[in-house]
């Protein structure tokens, strides 16, 4: 099949797979095996950046000549750190009670690659309040099991804990893709969407979007960067 049909997924999440869906993009998903190892003096930008373009390219290298390759990595940001899924229950409650009532951020990088040389980048960072939840809740949302695969220990979208207060961002970042971006990349490549992608997104999340606008018009809505690179 050709680049015109459909777009290889670098990715093994299925809230990824999930947002790919809204665009009506035929995709086949490939995840991409790297070490997700932040590298020593590593900024968070620089990591979360890094980790998208690495994982577009492994994939490139094994799909071959002609293929188009979204990858996609988010990571949650604390005071300056990058903090990863819990590795156990006391880990999960240490950071949830972290997060409590402050705000944190979180990164999504993607990367788009074809044909394995032309490469666009685009990074989402949103600020994330979480909202002053009390211990028994903690307590209840780690018993749930939900935490363990989550960078940062949580999940926005989950509708029992509800972690999160007021966000003004793109909530679809914080999902694990931030929609908007990756409908003005791909229109870098000529490959414009037929469906109403801001639309979709905020009927599927029940999220009325302040920033989308902004956004696909190329400006600060949340705060992101647009790095067309061939290589």
């Amino acid at each position: 099949m050709s680049i015109e049909n459909f777009i290889w997924l670098a990715s093994g999440s299925p809230r990824r797979r999930e947002l790919v869906g809204l665009t009506g993009l035929a995709f086949r998903v490939w995840p991409a095996d790297l070490d997700e190892t932040q590298q020593p003096g590593e900024s968070p930008s620089d990591y979360v950046h890094r980790l998208a373009e690495e994982k577009a390219r492994a994939v490139s290298a094994q799909a071959g000549d002609g293929s188009l390759i979204l990858a996609a990595d988010t990571i949650v940001v604390d005071d300056g750190e990058v903090l990863g899924k819990p590795s156990d229950r006391d880990e999960a409650v240490l950071t949830l009670r972290r997060l409590r009532g402050r705000i944190h951020q979180v990164h999504t990088a993607i990367a788009v690659l074809r044909g394995g040389q032309q490469l666009l980048t685009d990074v989402c960072v949103t600020d994330v309040p979480m909202r002053a939840y009390s211990e028994a809740e903690i307590q209840a949302y780690v018993d749930s099991g939900d935490p363990f695969d989550k960078a940062g220990a949580y999940a926005i979208q989950n509708g029992a804990f509800h972690p999160v207060s007021a966000l003004t961002g793109c909530y679809a970042n914080v999902v694990g893709l931030p929609l908007c971006h990756l409908v003005r990349t791909l229109a870098q490549l000529e490959r414009g969407l037929a469906a109403d992608v801001p639309q979709r997104c905020q009927q599927h999340l029940g999220y009325n979007c302040p920033v989308y606008r902004q956004v696909l018009a190329g400006a600060s809505g949340s705060q992101e960067k647009n790095e067309p690179e061939s290589v």
